[in-house]
């Protein structure tokens, strides 16, 4: 049970990054769509649950290292190379998300140069995936309880401070910018590009133990975990979207609100989550070009960081919706693949089940 918890936690810090923690992806995705947003973070509750459970086992069975060798069993030899090099480019994308997340959280917590904050990111994130897995899965679940704890408590005050009619919520909520054009296409995609870039991490973390209800437990348990943050969150902004409206990190804005030193507290939280996704992302990036025990890892690590600290300068909004829309759309592959997994592996264990009562 234990592998499994921690197993849980790094899943929800790998997909946690400075989009989802900021509350920016909530409001593009959820949020915007009002009250049916609600529906559609029901939604993915338990599309993370059942896929993060099958990647996990796969990682599991298979006892890879990469997403690599898992991708091509699922997906074949010509779908797997097309999927393959979508994961590895939006690895690298999601990793670029979070330099430019840690930017803006800087800039709008404490008015520092939005170069500064990515600057201190990138050089943690390459330091820490020097590091072996086991270390770097065990700092990924550290800052999750946090967060979750952070969040009930902006939900409590978010509701007891409610200061609009509910009739108002949806209205204010449809003045918003979503990313897609209706809640179920919303919820589809933003599972389908957490899936597509934290599916790497999920199977390496998988691989981490022999046992594959272990694994699939901590799979399904970190689905339920991310679903009931997307809830919380989503319905903390909803009864303060007045308050949120025009900010680049909302789940800060609330903070800020209750007081100046719950507003730090969450900054601390937010980076440390931004943090987890940053090395997630860059470990597993790197981990499919070149092998964990090669001399060589660290250099491309570092090369490979300071490319995305340079792609970073974009913009944390812009990126957040036009890479992640993108990698949702090529992630349903990704998706219609596990499924289609799922289910061969259910019909050889029925036919295997089969066999066996025949012969008794």
């Amino acid at each position: 049970m234990k592998k499994s918890i921690q197993i849980a936690g790094a899943f929800i810090g790998v997909i946690v990054g400075a989009g989802f923690a900021s509350g920016q992806e909530i409001l593009q995705f959820f949020t915007s769509f009002g009250w049916m947003g609600v529906f559609g973070a029901v939604i993915a509750t338990v599309l993370f649950a059942f896929l993060g459970m099958s990647l996990t086992q796969l990682g599991s069975r298979l006892q890879t290292n990469s997403h690599k060798e898992v991708i091509y069993f699922i997906c074949g030899r010509y779908l797997g190379l097309a999927v393959d090099f979508i994961i590895s480019f939006f690895l690298f994308g999601v990793a670029v998300v979070m330099l430019a997340g840690s930017g803006s959280i800087f800039e709008e917590q404490f008015g520092i140069p939005h170069i500064v904050g990515s600057f201190i990111m990138t050089i943690l994130t390459i330091a820490t995936v020097c590091l072996n897995i086991q270390k770097v899965i065990s700092i990924i679940g550290i800052v999750t309880p946090f967060l979750l704890l952070m969040v009930i408590i902006l939900g409590g005050y978010s509701f007891a401070t409610m200061d609009i009619e509910f009739s108002q919520v949806q209205q204010l909520a449809k003045a918003q910018t979503p990313a897609v054009s209706n809640w179920f296409m919303g919820a589809l995609l933003y599972v389908s590009y957490n899936i597509a870039a934290g599916a790497a991490m999920l199977t390496v973390m998988g691989g981490t133990t022999k046992n594959e209800k272990q694994a699939g437990l901590g799979g399904i348990l970190g689905g339920l975990g991310l679903g009931l943050l997307i809830i919380l969150m989503n319905l903390s902004m909803l009864v303060k979207i007045d308050v949120i409206e025009g900010s680049e990190m909302p789940i800060l804005a609330l903070a800020n609100e209750i007081s100046p030193v719950f507003g730090i507290v969450m900054f601390i939280v937010l980076l440390g989550m931004i943090y987890n996704t940053a090395v997630g992302m860059l470990y597993a990036f790197t981990a499919r070009f070149v092998k964990r025990e090669s001399n060589q890892f660290n250099l491309y690590v570092s090369i490979f960081g300071i490319a995305a600290f340079g792609a970073s300068f974009i913009g944390f909004i812009t990126l957040v919706s036009t890479v992640y829309p993108l990698t949702g759309y090529l992630g349903f592959v990704l998706i219609a693949a596990i499924l289609y997994s799922w289910i061969i592996k259910k019909r050889k264990a029925t036919h295997n089940d089969s066999e066996i009562n025949m012969t008794q």
